[in-house]
Order: structure tokens, then C-alpha cells, then sequence
């Protein structure tokens, strides 16, 4: 890889905690949802409670397979790291600020944190995930220009994936998706101008 500019690499970092702190204020705002759930039914919270809870599992696994992606082309390209790590450390904070409990006292069940953990180890090893755990890409491309592009394109599919989840979002969890939404339009704007600055 060429050695990027100090414009570039700030863009990537300022990008990586703008990302960061927008997953954080969406998370932030959980107190007043609850406050405006306590006058409807019991019986209506508790679905709306089992729904959010469903959108949140499904948009966690969706930025869980790009954070295994990223995993699989640092690994495979070790130069790429520099310019990767703000924006991987980034959707590692959307994954957590979107998984069920994020936000709240309430904490990831054993299943799900043993899901996420499974995750992580399938990415780095190659081994196939378990049902229900995020996706874990197939081999990134052998050239890092290339894999760079993909990183940059799965970005897009996953901006795109959160968009249309937020259709049928609360609030709170709408506007976490919006933030996270416009991050990942972001990410994929620099990765595909870091991959022209990438030696194949």
C-alpha cells in the first residue's frame, strides 16, 4: 500500500468517531421511549417490546457480516490496517450499539453473547458460523485493491440494508439506523477513494 496523506488518514479517523458518536447519541435517547410506552397496554409494550427487539437482532447481524469482512481483509492484507481500523472500529460500534439491551441496564443474553463471540472467531479462522449468528463472508480478494472495493460495496449494501429496516423502526431505533445509515455512505465514499491509493 502507498503511504496515504495526513488528509486521508484524518478523514478516516474524524469519520470513525463522527460514526461513533452517532451510534452512541441514538442509544442515548432509550430513556424517553420508555417514558412514552408506559400509558400504552401492557399487552401492546411487550409486542412492540418482542418487534424492536427482532429489527435490533437483524440489523446487529447485518453490521455484524461487514464487521467480519473487515476482520477477513485485515487479516489477509495486514498493510491495509491503518487506513481500516477507524471505520472497522466504527461498525464494531454500530454491531454493539444495535444488538438487544444496547443502551439499557439490560444485559446481551448467554446465547447471544456466545452468538457474536462465535462470530468473531468463525471470521478470523474461516470456519463456517453457527445458524443465527451474523454471516461470515466468503475469502476476501487475494489482491488488496480489490478487497478494499468489496469492503467499500458490502458498506453500501449494509447503508442500504439499515435504510429500509427503518421503515418499520420505532423512533429511537429509526433515528440509531438513520445515523448508522449515513455513517455507512460515508465509509463506502472512503473506502473507494482509499482503494485507488491501495498497491493491488
Amino acid at each position: 500500500m502507498r503511504r496515504t496523506g495526513t488528509t486521508r488518514r484524518g478523514a478516516l479517523t474524524v469519520t470513525g468517531a463522527v460514526a461513533l458518536g452517532a451510534a452512541l447519541a441514538g442509544c442515548g435517547d432509550g430513556d424517553s421511549g420508555e417514558g412514552r410506552k408506559g400509558s400504552a397496554p401492557a399487552g401492546a409494550r411487550d409486542a412492540a417490546a418482542k418487534a424492536e427487539k427482532a429489527l435490533r437482532m437483524t440489523a446487529a447481524r447485518t453490521s455484524g457480516t461487514l464487521l467480519a469482512q473487515y476482520e477477513q481483509v485485515v487479516t489477509a492484507h495486514p498493510a491495509t490496517a491503518a487506513g481500516l481500523a477507524p471505520l472497522r472500529d466504527a461498525v464494531r460500534a454500530h454491531t454493539e450499539a444495535l444488538s438487544p439491551g444496547a443502551g439499557r441496564t439490560v444485559r446481551p443474553s448467554a446465547g447471544e453473547t456466545a452468538g457474536m463471540t462465535a462470530m468473531r472467531g468463525a471470521a478470523l479462522s474461516g470456519r463456517p458460523a453457527p445458524s443465527g449468528s451474523p454471516t461470515v463472508p466468503g475469502s476476501p480478494a487475494a489482491d488488496a485493491k480489490t478487497a478494499v472495493k468489496e469492503l467499500a460495496a458490502a458498506e453500501r449494501r449494509t447503508a442500504d440494508a439499515h435504510t429500509a429496516t427503518l421503515l418499520t423502526a420505532p423512533p429511537e431505533l429509526a433515528r440509531l439506523l438513520a445515523s448508522i445509515a449515513a455513517a455507512g455512505a460515508a465509509h463506502a465514499y472512503l473506502l473507494t477513494e482509499l482503494a485507488k491509493e491501495t498497491s493491488s
